[in-house]
């Protein structure tokens, strides 16, 4: 028992990690190209990501996650068993177990879907832990006492709003939001709200009518009037889970604040938008790219309480 290694993943649908500890082993995007007729890796990761666009019509670019769930099982478990060799190594005598974070509220045939991928990928024993439970664990929030803890999750395929106490998630709400055409560039000159002194970046565009390439430029502001209708449906989306949570989690979570990780949690001033849109202050955590893996790496020393939270 104790020479099998403990593993925990956060599968992103653009980015998986892995970390054992405190340690994060393994960061790439989740992106595989394949020999399409014989279904062989041909490369992973970024590697994989950048050639995507520029390979010919035998291999084929994937991401195999789509909105946090699972959609290609078979190079899932291709993508995890070899990003899990470059953890271990080749050769396996201790098999490693794996605690893997999902979306709050996936269905069980995709739990099963995702414990079937890890358990193929190598692992002897797999897992699942929510990731708003794991994100709050890595960013020591005390979701082990009877008070009102509240994360957000902002993520490129999805986004989730939890409150938690006692290890256990209280209410939950999970929002599927359109994959980013431009993650670079809501990150590099984005904001969630207008700005006094914009920044614009060139880019290379395409003619819609042509098809050819067309550079354009963007304006912080441009991005952020773009930005406005999946950030009001987060709010909506924190909203519901607030009014299903009992007074007395609120007052701990007026208290406390709400945190806030995740890739899309670095956009410039989301942090004082929520604050205002919800009359509650929010603030982006220390380590909010991190945070869910190492939650999951963190989650085996209480896993069977969380075994136990989620009826098992």
């Amino acid at each position: 028992m104790g020479l099998s290694r403990e593993l925990g993943i956060d599968l992103g649908t653009f980015n998986t990690q892995i970390a054992e500890g405190n340690q994060i082993l393994q960061q790439e995007p989740t992106v595989v190209a394949i020999i399409v007729d014989e279904m062989k890796l041909v490369e992973l990761g970024t590697t994989a990501l950048s050639m995507m666009g520029r390979v010919p019509e035998s291999i084929e670019v994937i991401r195999p996650l789509r909105f946090g769930v699972i959609a290609e099982y078979e190079l899932t478990e291709i993508y995890l068993r070899e990003l899990i060799k470059k953890v271990t190594g080749p050769t396996l005598f201790f098999k490693p177990r794996l605690l893997i974070s999902a979306p709050y509220g996936v269905t069980s045939v995709e739990r099963r879907a995702v414990v079937e991928a890890g358990l193929g990928a190598g692992g002897r024993e797999v897992n699942i832990i929510p990731q708003p439970l794991a994100a709050a664990l890595g960013v020591d929030l005390p979701i082990g006492t009877p008070t009102g803890n509240m994360i957000i999750c902002l993520g490129a395929g999805t986004s989730q709003a939890a409150v938690i106490s006692m290890s256990s998630i209280v209410s939950a709400y999970g929002l599927i939001i359109g994959q980013p055409t431009a993650e670079q560039l809501k990150l590099n000159i984005g904001a969630a709200s207008p700005v006094q002194e914009e920044k614009t970046m060139e880019i290379q565009a395409q003619d819609q009518v042509s098809g050819l390439p067309k550079p354009a430029s963007l304006t912080t502001n441009e991005i952020v009037e773009a930005l406005q209708p999946p950030l009001e449906e987060i709010v909506a989306s924190i909203r519901r889970v607030l009014e299903k949570t009992p007074p007395e989690l609120i007052s701990d979570i007026i208290d406390r604040g709400v945190a806030l990780c995740g890739g899309t949690s670095l956009l410039k001033g989301l942090d004082k938008y929520l604050t205002v849109a919800l009359g509650i202050p929010a603030y982006v955590v220390e380590n909010p790219v991190t945070c869910t893996v190492e939650g999951a790496a963190k989650g085996f020393s209480i896993l069977e309480v969380l075994l136990r939270s989620q009826g098992r």
